[in-house]
Parts: C-alpha cells; sequence; structure tokens
C-alpha cells in the first residue's frame, strides 16, 4: 500500500488533528476528498476495511470532529478551560457505534463504516485527554507545523513530532545560519 498520510503523534486523534497541517500559516487540508478520508482509516489503523466508501458528507464530519478534537488537545495543553461546543461534538461522537474487532480462522478483522471508524477516533480522544498521557503532550517545536505528539521519548526531550518532516529541517536551517554566521565573521576579519 502507498502510503498518502503520515502518522507521528501516537495516538489515532492527534493524527486526525494532524490532518491540518500548517494551521497558523498554509493551512493545508489533508481531506481533499472522501477517498483521502478512507485512505486515512485505513492507513491509520483504525480499520482493515470500510464496509461503505466515504461521501462528503463524511468528510465534513471528519473534519468537524478534527477541529473539535484539535480545541479540546491545545486546551488541555494549555491547561485551559474545554470549549463546551468542543466537548460536545467529540462526546457525541464518540457514543455512536465503532469498530467492532472480529475474529476469524485468518486472525482479528476490523471491518466498519466511516461513521464507525470516526467514533472510534473519537474515542482515543476521549481516552487521551482522560488518561495518563495528558502531561506528555506537546506541539512540534517548527513554528510552521501545529502537531501535537506525545513524547516518550526518555527525559521528554523530543522536540519535534518527526525528525524526517520537522526535525531535519529545523536542524540544516540552523546550520546553514551558523554557517553564514562563521563566514560574514571570517570576512569581516580579512
Amino acid at each position: 500500500m502507498n502510503l498518502e498520510h503520515v502518522f507521528l503523534c501516537g495516538n489515532p486523534a492527534l493524527d486526525l488533528a494532524a490532518t491540518l497541517r500548517a494551521r497558523r500559516t498554509l493551512r493545508f487540508e489533508m481531506f481533499v476528498s472522501p477517498q483521502r478520508l478512507d485512505a486515512w482509516y485505513l492507513e491509520s489503523g483504525i480499520v482493515d476495511a470500510l464496509t461503505v466508501e466515504a461521501r462528503e458528507s463524511d468528510v465534513q464530519e471528519a473534519v468537524v470532529v478534527r477541529e473539535a478534537v484539535y480545541e479540546l488537545v491545545t486546551a488541555r495543553a494549555a491547561g485551559e478551560a474545554y470549549d463546551d461546543t468542543a466537548l460536545g461534538v467529540v462526546n457525541g461522537t464518540a457514543r455512536e457505534p465503532s469498530v467492532t474487532p472480529q475474529l476469524s480462522a485468518a486472525g482479528r478483522r476490523a471491518e466498519a463504516t466511516p461513521a464507525e471508524a470516526l467514533s472510534s477516533v473519537a474515542r482515543q480522544a476521549v481516552e487521551l485527554l482522560g488518561g495518563p498521557d495528558v502531561p506528555l503532550l506537546k506541539e512540534c517545536g517548527n513554528p510552521e507545523c501545529t502537531r501535537v505528539y506525545i513524547d516518550r521519548s526518555r527525559g521528554m526531550r523530543r522536540q519535534w513530532c518527526g525528525m524526517e518532516s520537522c526535525g531535519n529541517k529545523l536542524k540544516a536551517a540552523a546550520y546553514r545560519a551558523r554557517k553564514k554566521q562563521h563566514e560574514q565573521g571570517a570576512a569581516a576579519v580579512s
């Protein structure tokens, strides 16, 4: 399978919130079609198969839930009160039927509708925000990135959502800035 999405955050609810990238600047939307939403559910591991393809209304609902999850996660990380509307969206979605894995001779398999997959993600958000990982929530150190991730690194020293996506870019930019400063300093001395 050719992956279209990236999963760096450590929780499906955080990965869902990260499907709108660069929220403060470019606002790059990952859910541009029902097919992209279907791909996200499959690639995230929420389901092994969808029983029906997503429709545009499923995309709109996923975006509403995504924004509510992001609102709650950023409020929790900042130590602020939850927005009642965002709470209602996530809790309401979590109350809906969700993915129910089944066991067969071939092993575990999870098939669901897009609505059931979204309910499972909302439940993940409830578990995350009501669980022990809250102190581990961090926003990526890249000012253009708005991903929130669970930092399980030793000493909680992780600075970026991922080295390939943000860490290497920032390290390379810092290196170029140091090199330029060194070259300018050497030129001023000569």
